[in-house]
């Protein structure tokens, strides 16, 4: 176990990384020892203008950055000689080919979505498995949409309501940041297998889940949107399953009747709360959507790409260093800095 304030280091300063450093900071047990990156762009050196320490993610973009007027203390050897845990936020591909630095290095690793399971042999959604990556040397946060399917439908197979789940999925096209130079347009790509690779993706965190996922991308840069039509156990009422969805964490309902009726709805409700960013850490649930006709339930719900796996990644930091052994302890401390919540609106 990793005594006193765990050293994070942060590889990869995109869409991913720059949210976890923030996080780190938020957190009172942690310190966020550095960021490794090769671009030279505004993203790190905005970094460097917000007091982060920044190191050559290669031996060949040291130079590129010193030219373009970026002071990298060191490489990414430096970064890790003073770090605990590393969080890998690097492309799809590069992550799986850093793992033995890692290793070697003597630090425990975090990877996401983008690598396969058998990578690390662990998959983490804090909710479902905190306590299994106590103490392990790496771990995988699973995609955005699967950590959403595992937090929804995990929550009613806790709650003994949900026999099977069939869900479609409506993927953005790309991150915003990226919306200029990549995405699609005036169409909808469906994804060319059945189930798609999120259900199975769930299964690795809960085996136990019986569900099937299909997916296509739309022409749309900001979110997430499922739907989901559930079997359920008999005698379970729309009461109930609202139940298990509100003691869930990281669950929060949004309705029709207040005005949030698309998914930019939501994005712009985020940007009003002062959410920094713009980020949504919860799975958005609309609860006047919701319907139960006899043994099936119909719900919807929206995922926000860019933030949902933060909190699930701070967890992880936690259970690998082994500082905090209760999953729902990490996951509360997590929350409360973050300002995650139950309700983003009073109900009316």
């Amino acid at each position: 176990m990793i005594q006193g304030s765990i050293r994070v280091a942060v590889n990869g300063y995109g869409v991913i990384g720059k949210r976890v450093a923030a996080a780190v900071r938020l957190q009172t047990d942690m310190e966020l020892a550095g960021i490794a990156d090769v671009a030279t762009d505004y993203r790190v050196k905005a970094a460097i203008a917000g007091g982060a320490r920044v190191f050559a993610a290669t031996e060949e973009s040291v130079q590129e950055m010193h030219d373009a007027g970026v002071p990298a203390e060191g490489t990414i050897e430096d970064l890790l000689s003073v770090a605990d845990v590393v969080v890998d936020c690097t492309p799809k591909g590069v992550a799986a080919g850093n793992l033995e630095r890692y290793r070697s290095s003597g630090v425990k690793a975090i990877f996401h979505g983008g690598e396969k399971h058998s990578l690390t042999g662990h998959s983490f959604v804090a909710q479902a498995n905190y306590e299994s990556a106590i103490g392990r040397d790496a771990t995988r946060v699973v995609s955005c949409n699967t950590t959403s399917i595992v937090r929804v439908l995990g929550a009613l197979q806790d709650a003994g309501v949900l026999v099977n789940a069939r869900g479609v999925l409506i993927r953005r096209a790309t991150d915003p940041w990226e919306s200029d130079h990549s995405g699609i347009m005036n169409t909808i790509v469906p994804e060319a297998h059945i189930p798609s690779h999120q259900g199975p993706d769930a299964q690795s965190v809960r085996p136990e889940l019986d569900l099937v996922t299909m997916a296509a991308k739309a022409s749309h840069t900001q979110t997430h949107n499922h739907y989901w039509t559930l079997r359920l156990t008999p005698g379970t009422s729309r009461d109930d399953l609202l139940s298990a969805l509100r003691v869930a964490p990281r669950i929060a309902f949004i309705r029709m009747r207040d005005g949030i009726v698309a998914l930019n709805s939501t994005v712009e409700l985020m940007h009003d709360l002062g959410r920094p960013r713009g980020d949504m850490w919860e799975v958005a649930v609309w609860d006047d959507v919701l319907s139960v006709q006899g043994d099936e339930a119909f719900l919807t719900y929206q995922v926000d790409n860019q933030a949902i796996v933060i909190p699930e990644t701070i967890d992880a930091i936690r259970a690998l260093a082994g500082t905090v052994r209760d999953g729902y302890q990490s996951i509360a401390e997590t929350d409360e800095s973050l300002g995650v919540r139950r309700e983003f609106l009073a109900r009316s």
